[in-house]
């Protein structure tokens, strides 16, 4: 038996080797402190845990979901759009409820695109996204995110032929890998871009709930014509801490909702309506929960930075995200340099250039442990004497 052509076409993937190799240090006995990883350390708040086992009650929560989700979270999404970011969104048309928003961001070039077509994605950026082109054999090119350009494209380097064949485009602020944040301004530039163009936008706004130093993240529909041109997707998995729950939700252009739903609707009858039912708790309950991860974060954002600086390791505080991008020491590659604290620090970081070539120069960490274990990491780091 042979492996289709789509499924060969398919990249390797990142986070998938970093756990062997991580896994393979940990059976070996050796206490790794594990800035690698994205996933959230922090439980689900006990209100949504809460609601979901009552909605699990319901002998309607047994049956088939609605194909396209159901009312309740569609219009805890609209809610929480209006209330948020004050953002009108019709529960009708301009609601996806998401197995996760990687099943959107994976499924959405087969929805939207034919083979061979362009689209443009950000690098450094989640490896997932190359998910999505080789399932739907389209072509990609990368936009550069420079340091010295505070990681935003700069679209004036796109060419005038990458500008014509682009049918859809990708971006992500809080950003994954970097921590950069996007500006109205920049939204407001995407729009007009993608308006002379004919570029549908994705706004992969999974850090959404986290912005640091007082500073909330801007949503894209927040610019004037955004639904025009593109979709936002909201991932429950940082803000609430769900990510083993997968549901998020994509809100915006009604032609790329209607695409999504139904390419779904041949893929899935939706998910667990208990899930739904919780997630909808999670978007209209009390936000304190949210506000005490942000300033959970925070700390150890702070904590983290001001220990790297301490030993002469040259680094910025994040904006947003969960994570910190730290530039590797001189004479190192970003492998190298990843391969060296885990093999002798027993600190694991994943490599700038696994998020892309503009990755190269970095790694990235998580802030997903507690403080006095982020200050272990970096004292660690420090007898390497590598800076």
């Amino acid at each position: 038996m042979e492996f289709s052509d789509r499924l060969k076409n398919l990249p390797p993937q990142f986070f998938a080797t970093l756990v062997q190799k991580v896994a393979k240090a940990v059976a070996e006995g050796r206490d790794v402190i594990n800035l690698g990883q994205g996933n959230p350390d922090q439980p689900t708040p006990d209100h949504i845990v809460q609601a979901l086992s009552s909605a699990a009650q319901s002998p309607l929560s047994h049956k088939y979901s609605p194909f396209r989700g159901i009312n309740e979270l569609k219009q805890a999404a609209v809610d929480f759009y209006s209330r948020e970011y004050d953002v009108n969104i019709d529960p009708n048309k301009e609601v996806a409820v998401l197995f996760g928003t990687k099943i959107g961001l994976v499924e959405l070039p087969l929805a939207m695109m034919n083979e061979k077509e362009l689209m443009l994605l950000p690098d450094p950026g989640y490896p997932d996204y190359l998910s999505g082109v080789g399932l739907a054999n389209v072509q990609f090119d990368t936009m550069p995110l420079l340091e010295e350009n505070a990681f935003l494209p700069d679209y004036k380097q796109l060419t005038p032929d990458q500008k014509e064949a682009a049918r859809l485009m990708y971006l992500n602020y809080p950003n994954n890998p970097t921590g950069a944040s996007a500006t109205l301004e920049f939204f407001q530039e995407t729009v007009e871009l993608a308006k002379e163009n004919d570029i549908a936008i994705v706004h992969d706004f999974a850090y959404g709930g986290i912005g640091f130093d007082g500073k909330k993240p801007i949503s894209f529909l927040q610019a004037k014509g955004a639904k025009e041109v593109g979709i936002e997707m909201y991932t429950l998995s940082k803000t609430y801490n769900m990510a083993g729950w997968r549901v998020g939700f994509a809100v915006g252009n009604s032609k790329m909702i209607e695409a999504i739903n139904i390419i779904q609707d041949h893929l899935f009858v939706s998910l667990f309506p208990a899930i739904q039912s919780a997630a909808a708790e999670a978007l209209n309950g009390s936000q304190e929960c949210v506000e005490e991860l942000v300033a959970l974060y925070e700390k150890r954002r702070n904590t983290f930075i001001e220990a790297c600086r301490k030993i002469g390791w040259n680094v910025k505080a994040p904006e947003g995200s969960f994570f910190a991008w730290l530039p590797v020491p001189n004479g190192y590659t970003s492998e190298q340099f990843a391969d060296i604290l885990l093999e002798k620090a027993d600190v694991a970081v994943a490599a700038g250039n696994g998020f892309g070539k503009h990755g190269e120069g970095y790694v990235r960490i998580g802030l997903l442990v507690d403080e006095d274990r982020l200050i272990e990491a970096v004292d660690r780091i420090e007898k390497l004497e590598l800076f």
